[in-house]
């Protein structure tokens, strides 16, 4: 890779192609745009349905959500110590409670909002982020503790 290549590589974040970025950082990545496509999905249906006339995406979405982040769980620190199943595990039930719970709250947020698909719609985005931001603070807060408890 050239050095400017290079530049624009760290710029915007991305990491080089190994085998330990593809699994924990760029399935996870790439499940979170999942996700977003989710939180539309479920807050405002009609757009998957003018997209997809004739297929439910809603399983799909869900199933590459749910393997990013538990990739992502997986991934982080704190839980390296832990045994492999039990990290596994860990790892299956904060994805299926992230992402479940997640559709939960859109679907509790789409009854309780006016019927309007732009707030919909901007309403899931949103939520998202805030779901998504939150744990991952949360998760880092649990991996700066382990550092913190290190040293």
């Amino acid at each position: 890779m050239t050095e400017s290549n290079q530049s624009i590589v760290k710029k915007l974040g991305l990491k080089p192609l190994t085998k330990e970025n593809i699994l924990y950082f760029y399935f996870p990545l790439q499940s979170m745009v999942s996700y977003a496509a989710l939180s539309i999905n479920v807050m405002n249906p009609s757009i998957a349905i003018r997209l997809l006339p004739k297929r439910d995406v809603t399983n799909f979405l869900l199933v590459h959500t749910l393997f990013g982040t538990t990739l992502y769980f997986y991934s982080r620190p704190h839980l390296a110590v832990v045994p492999s199943q039990r990290r596994v595990a860990y790892s299956i039930c904060g994805s299926v409670l992230f992402s479940f719970g997640s559709v939960l709250v859109w679907a509790v947020l789409r009854s309780a909002v006016p019927r309007n698909q732009t707030l919909a719609t901007l309403l899931g985005l949103t939520s998202g982020v805030v779901l998504a931001k939150l744990t991952y603070d949360y998760l880092d807060s649990n991996d700066k503790q382990l550092v913190s408890e290190k040293n």
